[in-house]
């Protein structure tokens, strides 16, 4: 499925945006599957729970999802609320084992129509 948190042909890197500002357009990028694991690769897909990365935000820096947990959190909790607005009517706790948003949060999202991609704001 079309990731609904990051549009490809963008050619951007979802963290180089958020944590940096930088829209550039960037040639290799890699797609992350937001919830790992098993089967969590697999309902990320299923789901549209994916961003693209440049190999820095994904594997080789100090800031890559694959080796910095701060990072790897926020983007599981953008996930889950990309997740509650495009699906309201289905469970993610329920579906993917696990909650990354606080109850406060998960109040705040509203859900929304779906439009090719959701990019969540800070």
């Amino acid at each position: 499925m079309k990731s609904i948190m990051h549009d490809k042909q963008d050619r951007t890197c979802y963290l180089c945006m958020k944590l940096h500002g930088d829209y550039r357009q960037r040639t290799g990028l890699e797609e992350h599957h937001v919830i790992g694991g098993n089967p969590g690769r697999k309902l990320s897909t299923k789901y549209g729970l994916t961003v693209y990365l440049c190999a820095e935000h994904h594997r080789t820096s100090k800031e890559a999802v694959h080796k910095n947990r701060e990072n790897r959190i926020k983007l599981q909790s953008e996930a889950q609320k990309a997740f509650m607005k495009k699906y309201p009517e289905k469970d993610f706790k329920e579906i993917f084992g696990k909650n990354y948003i606080t109850d406060e949060e998960a109040a705040a999202v509203e859900p929304k129509e779906a439009a090719g991609f959701i990019l969540l704001e800070e």
